[in-house]
């Protein structure tokens, strides 16, 4: 006959495996240098005993959740992310969450048209007054260019006319922008290139303040799905809206490039990239920051332009994100008592794990930044890539 456990019984049992669980995560770190409660601003500090089974147990998901509600802290969270990262620690822990993540990325078009507005409507219309205090003065929500750039606003710039020079950009040219964000490259464009721009979104916050942004010059922008986009243009941009397109809808994309882009044209895609082939996004990252985002590999992005556009240059720039991560997070930081009414102090450990986490993740080339420029019929004769 089995007797139920007392209070004493069960809580034996409870701190039993608490350090059984404990051991096991000590083990994980011990291969980045990691000590639970050192004293090392990349050693953590856990402040709940559930965290070790709840790491253990969940992974990333667990990780991510368990800060947001001050479980555990970190003096140097960047460097924490970079050292697991760099070891390869989060390959240790394999959990039920991941397994049918990847399941359901692999049978599923989670990014399919009727869902195409979720992550605009969950991240990008998170809060304009947190992307103005964040952000650059133009508002741009991508990796800066960090060459000879002291500050934000330089790099950004610099990336902006990286990109449009890349492009060849010229007078009177009609340009297609994918995923315009608040509209600052479209009226970069615009203002210093003098052509004319129709630029989409799938953010209605980010639509209306691009509406007013470019308001007098050739620009338009839609709140629209990019595979409902018709017309022809001498060049088209896409920067950091490919993570969203899903390994489901790759060929869809380039399909439409091919179809929209004059016989002379040029296609740069700028995105963040994964140095393994996937069909699904991190768990935390999709339910917390991007919903059905996933990141492309170099394999994924190839296969599906076979057949369809040339490759003129692949720019790797991985480590400058990094350093936009970091900005990001300084201006947040910086602003936080303009905000903190508005926003909760989970909201803000969660914000504070989003970026520095990423930051780590580039630092330690977990994850990378590609520039990849394509064109129609292959470019004849010399052509010298902007760097």
């Amino acid at each position: 006959m089995e007797y139920p456990l007392n209070s004493i019984q069960t809580q034996h049992r409870t701190a039993m495996l608490d350090s059984f669980f404990k051991k096991q995560l000590e083990l994980i770190f011990s291969n980045a240098d990691i000590h639970i409660n050192g004293n090392r601003p990349w050693d953590i500090r856990v402040h709940d005993s559930r965290f070790f089974k709840r790491v253990i147990t969940q992974g990333s998901l667990g990780l991510g959740e368990s800060y947001m509600e001050g479980w555990w802290n970190c003096d140097d969270l960047e460097e924490f992310f970079f050292r697991l990262l760099l070891s390869g620690c989060d390959e240790k822990v394999v959990t039920p969450e991941w397994i049918i993540g990847k399941l359901i990325g692999k049978t599923c078009n989670l990014q399919r048209p009727s869902r195409a507005f979720i992550v605009g409507e969950h991240h990008y219309n998170t809060g304009n007054d947190l992307f103005e205090c964040m952000l650059d003065k133009r508002m741009i929500y991508s990796c800066g260019y960090w060459k000879d750039a002291n500050t934000l606003d330089e790099a950004q710039e610099k990336k902006l006319r990286l990109v449009f020079d890349k492009l060849g950009l010229k007078e009177g040219m009609k340009v297609l922008d994918i995923g315009c964000g608040w509209g600052g490259a479209a009226r970069f464009a615009a203002e210093h290139y003098n052509v004319s721009v129709t630029a989409i979104t799938i953010s209605s916050e980010q639509a209306r303040i691009a509406i007013d942004q470019c308001a007098g010059l050739p620009v338009s922008i839609e709140l629209c799905d990019y595979r409902t986009l018709q017309g022809m243009f001498d060049r088209i941009y896409s920067i950091g809206m490919f993570e969203h397109v899903g390994h489901k809808n790759y060929r869809t994309y380039f399909e439409l490039i091919s179809r929209c882009l004059k016989p002379d044209g040029l296609s740069l895609l700028h995105t963040i990239g994964g140095n393994t082939t996937t069909t699904n996004g991190d768990p935390w990252s999709c339910k917390y920051i991007f919903p059905n985002s996933m990141l492309p590999s170099a394999n994924q992005i190839t296969e599906n332009y076979e057949g369809l556009l040339k490759l003129e240059d692949w720019h790797v720039f991985s480590y400058d994100y990094s350093l936009t991560l970091k900005a990001w997070h300084e201006n947040v930081e910086k602003h936080w008592k303009n905000l903190q009414s508005r926003y909760s102090e989970t909201f803000h450990r969660m914000w504070q794990y989003y970026l520095l986490s990423f930051s780590g993740a580039f630092r330690s080339r977990s994850i990378e930044l590609w520039q990849i420029l394509l064109s129609k019929q292959g470019i004849m004769g010399e052509y010298r890539v902007q760097r």
